[in-house]
């Protein structure tokens, strides 16, 4: 046997150049960071943009197909990931697949800005939802890949990436908040745009300090196969079009649609895996550990992703934004949570180095977080009652910094956890199954939020936090189970 030992594996613990840990980490978190920005702040706008008036700048659509039209959009954002994820293991590998996968994301930017109406929604929002699902699952997987599989660096890397996030996602909704106030809707799509661009560049120019790392495919696909995934995929588009065309897939039934296929797409990639013959016995068992994680993660993204479609209506609606004489854009509201997560984020990463072995495994931190995000959720009721544009803001800050604490503890921890658990022939395809259980909490938050409304605020919120609460103690007491499961993964 060999005594030779792969350099790379020397140069993944010794390097620690930025802020201790890979220096790679930097050109992921730039490049994430811009992507959340463009992402974020046109997201920001997009749901005022579909139901404002014509006269306002909008589109004029009800309100609650434009719900519907978010989720589902947000919910296509993380179901893409399978896309990218198979992309990436089978074709391009994952640092090439990120690349074109940002390239994508400025071109449906730019269409947002430069086509009009809903045609421009549609070829804008598909751009950017297949883009993001390829850039999501890659650079996530690329970030894993810079640690080995006991480092105890891992979580707060991942801690510091999804502070890149978040200062993307602060800084994107204030800007294009205020040129879609100042100018108008295209405007703020087009700060979108600029801010991918740079991103785009960025990325570009560091693409060197990931040193190979994600440059081949895993599971390379065969060549006489091709054509046949080719022709799949195009009698995909085909089939979306059709029904399309003939009113089955409509405004108003989209976020339910990205339900079904994401809890089918779910399932396939479920067997798919279990069933390998390309896994180990204690490679399907941590497969298994992560299903009850899967449907924790799917609740509590279908309370935070309300922050996009019930929130948002909550912000335009219920909330006094009067600050001074002058009525903020509500689409700043989007920039609190970013806020928290950049001043608690170090915190947390600190507090989970420091504790090393003795920090609450992963399955106790997935329940709290859903248990955190439930209670949020009934911390709207003592502001319900009011009229219009009557609740405070600092009610609203104070529900959205629970939001935060509750996403410290599951959405970093479940990308590093996705990884951890992943078959070697899985991959990156396990982070897209992460992705999977965003994208039907996102798809789910659009549905939902069709429910609300200012008459029944009690109800709505009673129910949604203490279904999240419910599961949070149920996981909790899973817990022991699930780390049996887990065979040696914290």
């Amino acid at each position: 046997m060999s005594d030779t030992i792969d350099p790379r594996l020397d140069e993944k613990k010794s390097d620690h150049g930025f802020f201790g840990q890979p220096v790679a980490l930097s050109n992921l978190f730039g490049v994430e960071m811009w992507e959340r920005f463009s992402f974020y702040g046109m997201q920001g706008i997009l749901i005022y943009y579909l139901y404002y008036s014509v006269s306002d700048g909008g589109l004029g659509i009800s309100q609650a197909s434009a719900t519907s039209i978010v989720g589902a959009y947000g919910g296509t954002v993380y179901l893409s990931t399978i896309l990218g994820a198979w992309i990436a293991d089978r074709l391009l590998g994952s640092e090439r697949t990120l690349f074109y996968s940002a390239l994508l994301i400025m071109l449906g930017h730019i269409a947002l800005a430069v086509l009009p109406g809903l045609g421009g929604v549609g070829v804008g929002l598909v751009c950017v939802a297949f883009g993001s699902g390829g850039l999501k699952a890659n650079a996530t997987s690329l970030v894993g890949d810079l640690y080995e599989e006991n480092d105890d660096r891992r979580d707060a890397g991942f801690s510091i990436f999804y502070m890149g996030i978040n200062l993307g996602g602060l800084v994107g909704p204030l800007l294009t908040g205020w040129a879609q106030n100042a100018i108008g809707f295209h405007a703020g799509f087009a700060l979108a745009a600029i801010g991918m661009a740079l991103g785009l560049t960025q990325y570009t120019l560091g693409r060197k300090r990931l040193r190979g790392i994600g440059a081949t495919a895993p599971n390379p696909l065969p060549q006489n196969q091709r054509a046949r995934w080719i022709a799949i995929g195009a009698a995909a588009v085909a089939l979306v079009a059709v029904l399309s065309l003939t009113g089955a897939i409509s405004t108003s039934n989209m976020s339910n649609i990205v339900i079904g296929l994401t809890i089918v797409a779910t399932i396939g990639y479920f067997a798919v895996i279990l069933t390998s013959r390309r896994i180990t016995a204690v490679e399907r068992s941590r497969v298994y550990a992560f299903i009850p994680m899967f449907i924790a993660s799917a609740v509590f993204w279908s309370l935070f992703q309300q922050q996009f479609t019930t929130i948002a209506v909550y912000a335009d609606q219920r909330l006094n934004r009067n600050v001074l004489g002058w009525d903020f854009p509500p689409s700043w509201v989007q920039s609190l949570n970013p806020v928290f997560i950049i001043i608690f984020a170090g915190v947390f990463a600190a507090a989970w180095t420091k504790l090393g072995p003795r920090q609450p495994s992963t399955p106790i931190k997935f329940a709290a977080g859903t248990t955190i995000m439930g209670i949020a959720f009934l911390a709207f009721i003592p502001m319900s009652g009011g009229g219009t544009n009557s609740a405070p803001v600092l009610g609203l800050a104070g529900i959205l910094l629970l939001f935060t604490f509750a996403e410290l503890l599951l959405s970093p921890v479940g990308l590093s956890l996705s990884t951890k658990l992943a078959p070697k022939a899985f991959h990156t395809q396990m982070v897209a199954l992460f992705f999977l259980s965003v994208a039907l909490g996102t798809a789910m938050a659009g549905t939902l939020a069709s429910y609300y409304n200012q008459d029944n605020e009690v109800p709505y919120f009673t129910a949604i936090g203490l279904g999240s609460i419910a599961v949070g103690i149920t996981l909790a007491i899973a817990a022991p189970k699930i780390k049996q499961l887990m065979k040696g993964v914290h």
